[in-house]
């Protein structure tokens, strides 16, 4: 681009525009040795220093799904009512209402402590000190709840009709 020398003159700090046609003719000619040449011409090759290729990191979009997959969501399995399924009343668990202060259930083979130990406190409103499971030979989950000291095993076990 070409500017104008007089000082004098309005556009002189702005630059001349050449004319449309000189403009298309250096666009073609462009065009025409880019066809002749080639576009890919100057391509460099990566020179490889490690023996392991590592995959280059590329955009990862996060998910963005426009409807969801599944229809309504999932309900919880284990409620309340189904994590206890009834309390247990042999004699070994009678010795344990009244020797240890501890209520012992029979419960869902997929319920955890926390799950076995919340069940008992909103079903009975009692308070649970801990609770220890096992597995028995035949396939079900018991457990051994152990009450607080505010709380009476033997009055509780009156309250649920065990006793």
């Amino acid at each position: 681009l070409v500017q104008a020398r007089d000082p004098a003159c309005r556009s002189a700090r702005e630059p001349v525009m050449p004319a449309q046609g000189a403009k298309s003719a250096d666009k073609a000619k462009k065009a025409a040795l880019a066809v002749k040449k080639g576009v890919n011409s100057k391509k460099k090759v990566k020179v490889h220093t490690r023996p392991h290729f590592f995959r280059p990191k590329t955009l990862r979009l996060p998910r963005d799904p426009k409807y969801p997959r599944r229809s309504a969501p999932r309900a919880t399995r284990l409620d309340k009512y189904s994590t206890l399924k009834f309390p247990l009343t042999t004699e070994s668990a009678m010795k344990k209402i009244e020797d240890n202060n501890t209520l012992v259930f029979i419960v869902d083979i997929k319920a955890t402590k926390k799950q076995v130990k919340h069940a008992v406190q909103q079903l009975y409103e009692i308070q649970a000190d801990k609770v220890n499971t096992l597995i028995r030979p035949d396939g079900t989950k018991k457990a051994y709840v152990r009450l607080t000291g505010d709380y009476d095993a033997l009055d509780v076990a009156n309250k649920i009709g065990i006793i």
